[in-house]
């Protein structure tokens, strides 16, 4: 069992943290309640980022105590939305989320993961008619070894699961987000994931 806050409680940050309760985990599911993210943040040694990315640097720089020496699992994409709320354009072209969160918490270990993919396959990748990949970007092995067994609790299988190196290849798994409103404006909000053909 391990102690998790899960910063977000939408469809993203509800559907992981009602998974990972179910696989015996600790977790505290975190809304906008002034000082609540600080204290859940405080408790857990592991912190799940699922709050909408435009805004996630400026709200977890001001987490930067609570946050040392934790795993920081970033599972946001930074985009500006479209006109039809769709995710548009990268915030941080050049760049990831990923990276600028590392760079502003160089005390807490990020590890990106999650992010190519609707929410649903999230915790269910066997929904898929084909095995998913999650992907896994990071500096530290043993947070990504942590985070990979987080995986594997919500129904990643082991082969599922490619860790692509440091947190600059998290540059690639956010890009992918690009994909996404034109595969949802073609088939609809089916569940889907980025994976790769071998």
């Amino acid at each position: 069992m391990t102690t998790i806050a899960v910063l977000g409680n939408g469809r993203v940050g509800g559907n992981l943290a009602a998974a990972l309760t179910r696989a015996g985990h600790e977790v505290t599911a975190v809304d906008r309640t002034p000082g609540a993210a600080a204290r859940a943040a405080r408790d857990a040694r592991i912190v799940i980022n699922a709050t909408p990315g435009e805004g996630s640097l400026d709200r977890l720089v001001g987490l930067r105590e609570e946050l040392r020496d934790r795993i920081l699992v970033d599972v946001s994409n930074a985009t500006v939305d479209g006109p039809d709320g769709l995710p548009g354009a990268l915030i941080y072209p050049g760049s990831s989320l990923a990276e600028q969160l590392q760079e502003a918490l160089p005390h807490t270990r990020v590890v990106k993961t999650l992010n190519t993919m609707l929410f649903p396959v999230m915790t269910a990748p066997a929904m898929l008619t084909r095995a998913p990949d999650a992907f896994l970007s990071g500096e530290d092995p043993q947070a990504k070894q942590t985070v990979r067994e987080l995986l594997v609790d919500l129904g990643w299988q082991k082969e599922w699961i490619t860790d692509l190196g440091g947190i600059q290849t998290a540059r690639a798994t956010e890009a992918a987000i690009l994909f996404v409103p034109h595969v949802i404006r073609s088939s609809g909000f089916a569940p889907f994931a980025i994976s790769i053909a071998r």
